[in-house]
C-alpha cells in the first residue's frame, strides 16, 4: 500500500507572513504525524506586506514537498519590491473595492490557473488520495475543484472566511454577486469534504446550498501550535507595570481607536495604573498619529512585524493580552486566528467583539473581558478591573479543557480524520 498522500492548493504560505499564512503551513507540519505526506502548490517570491522565512524553517525537518509556480497577480509583478507597506486605509479600502470589481472572484485568478496548470503535471507524477485547498483566495478553490473534477480524485475544501458574503467584500453589481454564488456552489459541488472555522459558517453554507449536509460541513478551529509556546521565554517581568499586548494588524472594521480612546480616559482618572501598551504586528502610521494626539503615545512601545515566534515569546512575557473586531455585516462568522493563537498563552484576554462565533469562545475560554468593540467605557473599566487583580497577583486563568481543544497538533487530527473519509483507500 502506498502512503497516503495529499495535494495542497496554497497561495498563502511562507516565507509570506501575517494569520493567512498560519493555518495551512500548521497542518501542513503536522500531518505527517497522521500518515500523510503533503505535496504542497504555492507561489513563487512575491511582494506582501510582511515575510516570515521562520514559518518555512519549521517545515524543513518535515515530509513535506513543496511546489512553487508564478503567476501574473499583482502581487507577482511586484516581487522585486520584497516587503511592501500596507497603504492607508482610506486606499487601502479604495483598492479593495476595484479589485472586487475588476477581478471574480478574486485577484488570484492568474496564479490559480498557474496553480491548476502545475496541479495537472503532479497528478501525472505523483498518486494522491486527497486534495485540499483552503479559503480565501477562492480562486484557488475553483482551481482545486477543477482538477478534483478531471481526476476523481476527492476534494476537501476549508473555509477559513465566508466565500459569498464575506464581510469585506464588495459586490458592485448583482452580476458580480450572482457570479460569487455560482462559483461556489460549483466548488461545493464537486466537494467531498467541507471544513469550516466556526459554527456560524457552518450555518451559513448549509443555509445557502441545500445539498450539502451537516456530516459534510465540520468544524476545525484556529489554533495555537504548542511548540510555538514551548520555545516562547518563561523568564518573569519584575517591572511592576501592567503589559497589556496585541498581536496583528489592523484594518476595516479592525481598529484600534476605541481602545486608544478608553486608555485616554483611564490615563485621566487611574494615573497611577501603570499602563505597559505594546504592539506586535503591523501599526501603521495614522495610528500611532492618533496615538499621540490623544496624549498615550508614550505607552505604547511597537515592535513592528517580527517572526511568529519571536511575537509568541512576546505574548508569554506579557499580563493580558487584548484583540478587537468591529461591528459589520456577517461579523458574527469572522473567525480570527489571533484568538485562539492568546488561547494557547492561557493569559487573560480583553476581548471586543459582536455576537459571534469569537464571543461564544471568549466565553468558553473563561479567562477573559468581553466588550462590545465600539464601548470605550466598558473598555476602560475591564482594564481597571484587570489591573486591580493584577495588583493582587489574582488574574484568572481559564479552563484548561477548552484551551486544550485548540491544540494543532489535535486539529491536524480531526483534518487527517476528514481526508479518510474522503479517499478512495478507506
Amino acid at each position: 500500500m502506498h502512503q497516503l498522500s495529499v495535494l495542497v492548493f496554497a497561495y498563502y504560505f511562507p516565507p509570506m507572513g501575517l494569520s493567512g499564512v498560519q493555518r495551512v503551513t500548521k497542518f501542513v507540519k503536522y500531518l505527517p504525524d497522521s500518515g500523510w505526506q503533503p505535496h504542497v502548490i504555492t507561489t513563487g517570491p512575491v511582494a506582501y506586506y510582511a515575510h516570515d522565512p521562520s514559518m518555512l524553517e519549521e517545515l524543513e525537518e518535515r515530509d513535506v514537498v513543496i511546489h512553487r509556480t508564478q503567476g501574473a497577480d499583482i502581487n507577482a509583478k511586484l516581487k522585486g519590491k520584497g516587503t511592501v507597506a500596507m497603504p492607508r486605509e482610506f486606499f487601502r479600502k479604495i483598492l479593495r473595492k476595484a479589485s472586487d470589481t475588476f477581478y471574480v472572484p478574486d485577484n488570484k485568478k492568474a496564479w490559480s490557473r498557474q496553480a491548476l496548470e502545475l496541479g495537472r503535471q503532479l497528478v501525472k507524477e505523483h498518486e494522491f488520495d486527497v486534495i485540499f485547498v483552503s479559503g480565501p483566495p477562492f480562486s484557488t478553490m475553483t482551481a482545486a475543484a477543477q482538477l478534483s473534477h478531471e481526476t476523481g480524485i476527492p476534494l476537501v475544501v476549508d473555509y477559513r472566511d465566508l466565500w459569498f458574503g464575506n464581510q469585506f467584500h464588495f459586490y458592485p453589481t448583482f452580476w458580480h454577486s450572482h457570479k460569487h454564488q455560482q462559483l461556489e456552489r460549483e466548488v461545493l459541488l464537486v466537494a467531498s469534504r467541507v471544513t469550516v472555522t466556526n459554527r456560524r459558517i457552518k450555518e451559513h453554507l448549509i443555509r445557502r446550498h441545500d445539498f450539502l449536509t451537516s456530516e459534510e460541513v465540520v468544524i476545525i478551529p484556529h489554533g495555537y501550535d504548542p511548540e510555538d509556546l514551548a520555545m516562547a521565554p518563561t523568564t518573569r517581568r519584575h517591572d511592576g507595570k501592567f503589559r497589556l499586548t496585541y498581536s496583528g494588524i489592523f484594518y476595516d472594521v479592525v481598529t484600534p481607536i476605541p481602545f486608544f480612546k478608553a486608555v485616554k480616559k483611564l490615563r485621566a482618572s487611574r494615573p497611577d495604573i501603570p499602563l505597559d501598551l505594546h504592539f506586535v504586528g503591523l501599526l501603521r502610521d495614522e495610528y500611532r498619529k492618533a496615538a499621540q494626539r490623544m496624549g498615550i503615545a508614550d505607552l505604547i512601545t511597537d515592535h513592528g512585524y517580527c517572526a511568529h515566534r519571536e511575537a509568541v515569546g512576546m505574548l508569554t512575557e506579557s499580563d493580558a493580552l487584548w484583540m478587537m473586531v468591529g461591528n459589520t455585516r456577517n461579523a458574527d462568522t469572522i473567525s480570527s486566528a489571533k484568538l485562539y493563537e492568546y488561547f494557547g498563552t492561557r493569559k487573560p484576554l480583553l476581548v471586543s467583539v459582536p455576537d459571534g462565533a469569537l464571543r461564544k469562545d471568549a466565553e468558553r475560554y473563561g479567562a477573559a473581558w468581553i466588550t462590545n468593540p465600539n464601548d470605550v467605557d466598558a473598555i476602560a473599566t475591564s482594564i481597571i478591573e484587570m489591573y486591580e487583580l493584577f495588583k493582587r497577583g489574582s488574574l484568572p486563568t481559564p479552563n484548561e479543557t477548552v484551551v486544550e481543544g485548540f491544540n494543532r497538533i489535535g486539529l491536524t487530527e480531526q483534518l487527517a480524520k476528514q481526508f479518510a473519509m474522503s479517499t478512495r483507500v478507506v
